[in-house]
Parts: C-alpha cells; structure tokens; sequence
C-alpha cells in the first residue's frame, strides 16, 4: 500500500482528462454536454470509448458522481469492444479517470488499483519513440481537446500529427486532424491554401467520411467551383448513414447554403426528419436552414406557413439545447423581424439578451447580432455602427469581433457616413492598445 503522498504524486502524473486542464465554467461544460450528445453513441463508433470518457468527465465537473463511474465503466467496454480485446494502451486515459475518480471518492483501494493497470499497461506496451506519450494516448488528447477547446485546434492537430507519425495507419486519426485544421481556417479562405492537399489525401484513405466530403465540397464551392450534383449525390448518401453530428448533415446543408439552394438544403433535412421525428440534432440543422432561407429572401415577405416552421423549429431547439440558447435566440429574433409585425418580438427578444448577466465574449455575439438587426431591419445605421464598437471594444479574439472590426473599416473606407471621423478614431485606438 502506498503513501497518500505516493499515490498523489502517481496521480498528478498520468495521461487522462483530470490531467489535461480542463477547467471551464459550468454553461460551457453544459453546451459541450449536448454536443457529445449529438455525436451519439452508435455501436461501431471508432470515438465510442473517447466519448464516453469526455462525458463521464463532464458528469464528474458536473458533481453526477455516480453518473460519471456509469460513463467511464461504459467507456472501457465500448474500447474492449472496438478492439476486440481486453487490454491495450487505448486502456490508459480511461484507467487513470477511473483511478482520478476513486480517489475524490474517497475509495483509495480502488484508486491505487487502477494506478497500477496504468503501470503494468504503460510497462507492457511502450510509446515507440523514447521521450514520447504512447500514440494511443495523443489521439485521446487530440480528440479530447479538439472538443473541449476551440482555442486549442492548433495543439489538438499537432498531438494528432505525433500520434500519426507512430501510427501512419489510423485513418480516423489523420481525418480528424484535418478537420480540425479546417475549422481553424474556416474563416480565411488564404490560410486554408495550405491544409488543401491534406485534404484531398484524407478524402482518398477515408472516402466513406462523409462529413470530411461535405467540408471538402463546401471549400471548393467557396473556391468558385460549380458543385450542385455532387452535393445531390452526397445528400443521399448522408440520409441513409445513422443519425449523428458526425454524419455530414450539418456541413452538407452548409454546402447548399452556400450555393444558395435553400429549399435543397430545407427538403433534405426534412427527408432526414421525417425518418427520425425526435431527433434533436437533425431539429438544430432544420431551424437553420429555415432561417437561411427567410433571412436570405429577396422575393418579399416570406409566407406564413414557412415563418410558422422556422418560428416553433427554433423555439424547440432553444429549449433543446438551453446552454447554447443565445445564438438561437438571435436567429429566432432575425425569423421574427421578416414577419409582418414581427419587430416589435424581435425587439423584445434582444431588449432580454442586452439585459442577460453574460460573459464577455457572449455580449460580443450579442452586440454584433444587435448591430446587423438595427442596420438591415431597424435601418438605424448609427445606433448599428455604435453596437458594433460596443462588440469591438470587449477584447476576447473571435470571429464577432473580427466581423465588427470589418464592418466599421468598410464604413470608414467608404467616407459617407457622418460618423466616419469617429469610426476612424475607435478603430486607431484600437488598434494603439492592441499593440501595447
């Protein structure tokens, strides 16, 4: 029997998610709660034991102690089953949570145990470069982070590329890198020159990764290139795959948003529906596109029908999804303001999200959702420009401020605005205590 001392310090040192630093407030552990939610769990699923393991984590964050065993108990026969074995380094993230958890339990006997299956597998089982984590474990890292952290893509795709230089043969390894590099690019279409090849040869080892296809279509799209029958063929492919946000929905009707095909985009996701009323997810990408396609709309007002789908759609995902509620709430908002006496909702709905005791960056999504409804609805132009300073001035780097930061520079570029003196001005002190 160790020491309290001993086992503390055996524990501080292993690989796994009470490790890793992952430490974020409540709303956002709830949001990713419901993420891995829509990923499923459908048996086959080679990230079948890496979600489990992240969701017993965020019972564990969320005081559901019992709840998180059930999860990372579950986590270690979902990896004995996509192995077709019962032990392997795959093994060590999950033993050292199941140690972690034993250990806030009180249950030391439990813990030094699982520390010692850590210790024979790592034994067993050693990383094939010397001074390095075992591949097994980077992916697990690199998946985790991936999921946990959007400021962390870049560290998730180079714990991926360590991982697959060991073992060049994980397929699922190399995708997922790829993604995820694409997520970090998706706002530049420049830096995303660089990750082109590495998607084309992610496509060609994964071709039945329907979600990578539907990202890759989008960027070629964006590129100029004319895609509508491959996007027809994917979208039957997608409908026939098990519901799952890694089934391609959500890209693939991205992918028709972009080459304007809203009611393709509506009819597919409806099809999906119709298979699979209750479905959560497929409900988020449904609201979605109805917004799109209102929002979009330059043959007047949109019928009432339409408004009534897109309206209750996107209450339901609101009460769905209640921790990721504000981006609905400015879409319902946006639904709203295209109805005949519908500004009057919609300036009740922002009137309690300006109210809403929120977090920096979420009063930046907000301010810029305000500044784009006073603009194009209210045609207020000022009391815009002013909100978008407002979602300008709150530091935290993310795509809202940078949409802001365009918007005001094209008003001042312009030189018509009577406010363009002071715009210049924001944007020059902006800039002076960025660089401080």
């Amino acid at each position: 029997m160790m020491s309290a001392a001993q086992s503390q310090s055996k524990l501080e040192a292993l690989e796994c998610h009470f490790t890793w630093g992952l430490d974020p407030k409540k709303n956002k552990i709830l949001r990713l709660k419901g993420k891995l939610e829509d990923i499923g769990t459908e048996e086959g699923n080679c990230w079948l034991g890496h979600i489990y393991n992240l969701q017993g984590f965020i019972q564990y964050k969320l005081g559901s102690f019992e709840e998180a065993r059930r999860l990372f108990s579950r986590a270690t026969e979902a990896l004995h089953q996509l192995r077709n074995t019962e032990e392997g380094p795959w093994l060590v993230v999950n033993y050292g949570n199941l140690a972690w958890l034993h250990h806030h339990l009180g249950e030391e006997d439990k813990s030094q145990d699982y520390l010692s299956k850590v210790e024979a597998l790592i034994k067993k089982y050693p990383s094939p470069l010397q001074d390095e984590l075992h591949p097994e474990i980077l992916a697990e890292k690199a998946w985790t982070l991936m999921k946990f952290d959007k400021d962390k893509q870049l560290l998730a795709a180079d714990y991926f590329q360590r991982a697959i230089r060991m073992k060049p043969d994980m397929v699922q390894w190399q995708t997922s890198r790829v993604v995820g590099l694409m997520s970090v690019h998706k706002h530049s279409d420049t830096d995303l020159e660089d990750v082109l090849e590495e998607i084309r040869m992610a496509r060609e080892e994964d071709p039945e990764n329907f979600y990578l296809a539907a990202r890759d279509l989008h960027q070629r799209v964006r590129r100029g290139e004319q895609l509508e029958d491959e996007a027809h063929e994917l979208a039957k492919k997608i409908l026939i795959n098990p519901v799952s946000s890694y089934s391609g929905m959500k890209p693939l009707v991205r992918l028709y948003r972009e080459l304007k095909l809203y009611d393709d985009a509506i009819d597919v996701v409806e099809e999906a529906l119709k298979k699979h009323p209750d479905e959560p997810y497929l409900k988020r990408c449904a609201a979605l596109c109805y917004k799109w396609k209102i929002t979009s709309s330059r043959d007047g007002r949109p019928n009432q029908r339409m408004l009534d789908r897109a309206i209750g759609l996107t209450e339901e995902v609101i009460s769905l999804y209640p921790q990721a509620s504000l981006s609905k709430k400015i879409d319902l908002a946006a639904i709203h303001a295209k109805s005949a006496r519908g500004l009057t909702k919609a300036d009740q709905i922002y009137k309690e999200l300006l109210e809403a005791d929120l977090d920096p960056p979420e009063k930046q999504l907000i301010y810029n959702g305000y500044a784009r409804y006073l603009f194009y609805d209210r045609k207020d132009r000022q009391k815009s420009i002013r909100y978008n300073m407002k979602a300008a001035e709150i530091p935290h780097q993310g795509f809202y401020r940078q949409n802001s930061i365009k918007t005001l520079q094209k008003i001042a570029e312009r030189g018509r605005d009577r406010m363009c003196r002071e715009i210049q001005e924001f944007l020059a002190n902006l800039q002076d205590s960025e660089s401080e």
